[in-house]
């Protein structure tokens, strides 16, 4: 029997499809687990830009609480309370990003959180705008009243300042005024009997007679009458049991004090002034009622 050549042995065959198989496998798990690992490092840097992506959101949150608070009077109680409970959030926040990897559950929990933080984070900044909103119209409504009221001060000033010197020129119009007046100086004889005098050693006495002008307005009834009399020095003569008035908006000393009953019907009031000794000149008599000059007169003693 002859032999068979080129054909090898099955044998041998069946190893080498035995290592290829091996290889092929060999290389599929090489290349999965390159696979995996791509994907690992890739989900770690996705975590990686997405941790920093928060942490810098969480500081522009913070921010802007800090810029609201500058800019804020003062808080009130509630709004005190929500703006540590920002705080706090934020700084848990903070202190879950700063562990270090987080899973994908704890990732999205986070993402979470910031949005819910964003929402509060805009309505108490819209808070704070429409307290200041507020506050301005409250400004605003304050400095008219401050504007209406110093109107109205000034109003009730001009007319305060207008009553008074209505008042005043009511209280001139009202005073008495001399008509006409006349001083005649009097000896008085051992008899009592009064003689006109001219010498002034011998005078011992005035009578001041004058008449009152017509006055509607004038208060009929007593009205003081201060007289003073001006010797010819120029000097007031003050009796012992002289004192002092107002009148023309003066502080005065009068020489006499007495009173007439005012009537309105053009009387004649005397006003007799005992007085020595007389030095010789000119005398000048001024009367006055009413807060005002009411005329003068004068006479002459040689």
């Amino acid at each position: 029997m002859e032999k068979e050549y080129g054909q090898p042995p099955k044998k041998n065959s069946n190893v080498i499809y035995f290592l290829i198989a091996v290889v092929v496998a060999l290389l599929g798990t090489d290349v999965y687990l390159y696979m995996q690992k791509s994907k690992s490092d890739t989900k770690i840097v996705y975590q990686n830009d997405e941790k920093t992506r928060l942490q810098t959101e969480l500081d522009s949150l913070e921010a802007q609480i800090e810029q609201v608070n500058a800019g804020r009077a003062q808080m009130s109680a509630a709004m005190k309370a929500e703006n540590d409970s920002l705080r706090v959030k934020i700084k848990v926040l903070r202190q879950k990003l700063a562990k270090g990897k987080l899973t994908v559950a704890e990732l999205g929990k986070a993402q979470e959180d910031v949005k819910q933080l964003r929402y509060f984070v805009a309505k108490y900044t819209a808070e704070n705008e429409e307290l200041k909103k507020e506050n301005t119209n409250l400004t605003v409504e304050r400095d008219t009243l401050k504007n209406n009221l110093a109107t109205v001060s000034g109003k009730a000033a001009d007319l305060e300042k207008k009553n008074q010197e209505l008042d005043s020129r009511v209280k001139e119009a009202s005073a008495l005024k001399v008509g006409v007046a006349e001083v005649i100086a009097y000896k008085i004889k051992n008899s009592g009997k009064e003689v006109e005098e001219k010498k002034a050693k011998n005078v011992q006495k005035i009578k001041i007679s004058f008449t009152v002008a017509s006055n509607t307005v004038a208060e009929k009834g007593l009205h003081d009458v201060y007289v003073r009399v001006i010797d010819p020095t120029g000097n007031l003569i003050t009796p012992a049991d002289s004192g002092t008035f107002t009148a023309d908006a003066q502080d005065l000393q009068y020489t006499y004090k007495t009173a007439i009953d005012f009537k309105d019907d053009g009387s004649t009031y005397p006003i007799d002034w005992l007085y020595s000794p007389f030095q010789k000149g000119t005398y000048t008599v001024i009367l006055y009622a009413d807060g005002y000059t009411m005329g003068k007169a004068s006479f002459t003693l040689k």
